[in-house]
């Protein structure tokens, strides 16, 4: 049943927590789940707890559109679209199983989050699941925001319709934003119906030929919706393999499946060993995720999926088609890793490091070039003049 009690109080109370903050020049650190408090540079400041900011406040099933407060559990979202045979495309993870143990609670998945991902960190992270390279990342599916300001405002952006935006798309700017823009109460997503089918083929293919065969199959008119390419260190043969998932209506992925199969053999895996399989990749559950080094960090690359194999010694996992490609290196290889991004017009971002303050990274995120760099330091004097929100989360100097 959908919480019906008005946010009036509750929203007055945290805009006079956020004006005495700007007034005294006091750092809110924004936490719903806890989730994600590996992910950034640094946690400091006072904690602003939005666990209780939690609710759907309305579902229109038959508009595929939901708007839930930030507190909201993300599984509780996900269960309720779930009833109507709905769900959020894009895949935002959960992390609600730690990654490679750590005493540092900046460094990984937070092992104290109980009520796990929320809607809000959801957004203000920004970060996305298997699908995405064919469903859309989460930006795409943010409809409007409320949100509170760094001066105690309560702003409202978008609304509840795709073609809301006259200007400056203040809604999607959120998504990524790691709340340094502002705090987030409500999310207005558009949502989609559970594809009638699913299937998932496995592929033994070494790096070069899986990106090759995946943008081959990505020139035609097949339904994939995510891959993810792997070598596997758990078997003595270490096989590289290429995990494709296919989804749309049922003829047209059995059809697929024919064809991909053809093109290259390939074996077809049961839904109920495979779903699992891919909750744990968009989790960073899967072996290649866990390690027990202290000097390795965990490197998520962004780069155009036509990149070619990088020239890099260390153990990687590719998504996306080719976008995204996860890989642990030491922490002297900043340099490098960041330079081999780059060559190729993408980024790199240290994930999950053993020790914030000793990865010698100039940043957990990769630097802004200018005029980039101009933009985002405008943007946080507009929004929150005083930098009272999550303060060095996003690059030190905030």
């Amino acid at each position: 049943m959908l919480p019906m009690a008005s946010d009036t109080d509750l929203t007055s109370s945290i805009a006079a927590q956020v004006r005495a903050a700007a007034a005294a020049g006091t750092p809110l650190r924004i936490r719903g789940g806890g989730s994600k408090d590996f992910y950034g540079q640094a946690l400091t400041g006072k904690v602003l707890d939005m666990s209780r900011f939690a609710g759907v406040i309305s579902y229109e099933p038959s508009e595929l559109v939901v708007t839930a407060r930030a507190g909201t559990p993300l599984a509780e979202l996900e269960a309720l679209l779930a009833t109507q045979g709905q769900c959020l495309p894009f895949e935002p993870p959960h992390f609600q199983v730690r990654a490679p143990a750590s005493p540092d609670p900046l460094t990984e998945p937070s092992a104290q989050a109980t009520s796990g991902a929320t809607v809000g960190g959801m957004v203000a992270a920004g970060l996305s699941g298997p699908a995405r390279a064919s469903a859309g990342a989460v930006r795409d599916f943010v409809l409007g925001v409320k949100l509170i300001n760094g001066q105690g405002e309560l702003l409202t952006f978008g609304g509840q319709v795709m073609k809301n935006v006259a200007g400056y798309d203040v809604s999607r700017l959120m998504v990524g934003a790691m709340g340094a823009l502002g705090l987030l109460t409500e999310i207005s997503l558009k949502v989609l119906p559970v594809a009638p089918a699913e299937a998932t083929l496995v592929f033994e293919l070494d790096q070069a030929s899986a990106l090759a065969q995946l943008h081959r199959w990505g020139g035609q008119a097949l339904p994939l919706n995510a891959s993810c390419w792997v070598r596997d260190d758990s078997a003595a043969a270490r096989p590289e393999l290429l995990f494709v998932r296919l989804r749309g209506a049922v003829a047209a992925v059995e059809s697929a499946c024919r064809k991909m199969t053809q093109d290259v053999p390939g074996t077809r895996l049961d839904n109920a060993v495979a779903g699992p399989d891919w909750q744990a990749c968009r989790d960073l559950r899967l072996p290649f995720f866990t390690t027990a080094s202290p000097d390795l960090g965990l490197w998520r690359l962004s780069l155009p999926q036509t990149a070619p194999p990088l020239d890099l010694p260390y153990a990687q996992l590719i998504e996306w088609h080719g976008g995204q490609r996860w890989l642990w290196a030491p922490r002297s290889a900043q340099t490098q890793v960041r330079q081999a991004a780059t060559d190729v017009g993408g980024t790199a971002t240290l994930f999950i490091a053993s020790c914030v303050d000793s990865t010698g990274a100039r940043g957990r995120f990769h630097p802004l070039k200018s005029p980039l760099d101009r933009i985002h330091q405008r943007l946080k004097a507009e929004f929150d003049p005083a930098g009272i929100f999550n303060r060095g989360r996003l690059y030190p100097e905030w």
